[in-house]
């Protein structure tokens, strides 16, 4: 299992999380509660500063600790966040968000940006979603409800990729990709090929979730994890795009 504690840095895997829904969690750390913002309240991701994936994010107790290379590591009292709740825009969406104060701020805008300012960690203060079914999703994808939506993921709370689907996806690339790459949830072994997506429901220890729709991949799935650059021939989204209309992955 693995999680995003913000949305577009480094993951954090475990062998156990709890399911909620707002999506993993582990103590403090629940999955893409923390969001990048710019000084308009905007949400920025790897898609525009590649960089950010070599973010590495821990926690002790409530305390959640950035690591970057180069950097010396910051760190941040979630418990201790009392500010006003405010709104940050996701996909178009006002979503609620609490500011993590002036060290994280400073810090990310330094690693990103280069600058001292520019940036803002703000903190998902609510335990429910909120947002309601991106409007181009209504007609189309019409399994998906507001509480799946989590709190700053782009569509849904939980993610799932096959290991067998992205090793035939490898056999059609000159460099192979990883898993990591596609940002999961969950990655499942043992069924064959794409079989996951012909699933109406997936059980995972006693959480029983729906297969809601395929998951239509982006020019995140281009990037390096390793070296946070992305690839040159924009692989393995052109390939994706010839073979199976980008989908490589579901949102359960």
């Amino acid at each position: 299992m693995v999680m995003y504690p913000v949305k577009s840095l480094g993951p954090v895997r475990k062998t156990e999380m709890e399911c909620t829904t707002l999506g993993l969690k582990s103590g403090w750390l629940r999955d893409r509660t923390l969001l990048v913002i710019d000084l308009e309240g905007r949400f920025l991701t790897a898609r525009q500063q590649p960089k950010m994936v070599n973010v590495s994010p821990s926690v002790s107790g409530s305390v959640l600790t950035l690591s970057a290379p180069g950097m010396m590591s910051v760190s941040v009292d979630l418990a201790q966040l009392r500010g006003k709740s405010f709104r940050v825009a996701v996909w178009g969406q006002a979503v609620p968000a609490r500011d993590c104060g002036e060290e994280p701020a400073r810090w990310l805008s330094r690693y990103i940006l280069q600058e001292d300012v520019g940036l803002r960690l703000v903190y998902y203060p609510l335990d429910r979603p909120v947002r309601p079914v991106r409007q181009k999703n209504v007609k189309s994808f019409p399994k998906q409800e507001p509480i799946d939506a989590g709190a700053y993921p782009d569509e849904t709370s939980y993610t799932l990729a096959n290991e067998a689907s992205i090793a035939d996806l490898n056999t059609r690339l000159d460099e192979p990709v990883v898993a990591q790459q596609f940002r999961m949830s969950f990655l499942v072994k043992g069924p064959s090929a794409y079989e996951e997506d012909n699933w109406d429901w997936v059980k995972i220890g006693n959480v029983i979730m729906r297969n809601l729709r395929p998951c239509t991949r982006c020019i995140f799935t281009t990037i390096n994890p390793e070296t946070g650059t992305k690839h040159p021939n924009t692989e393995p989204l052109k390939t994706l795009r010839r073979y199976c209309n980008m989908c490589i992955h579901t949102y359960i």
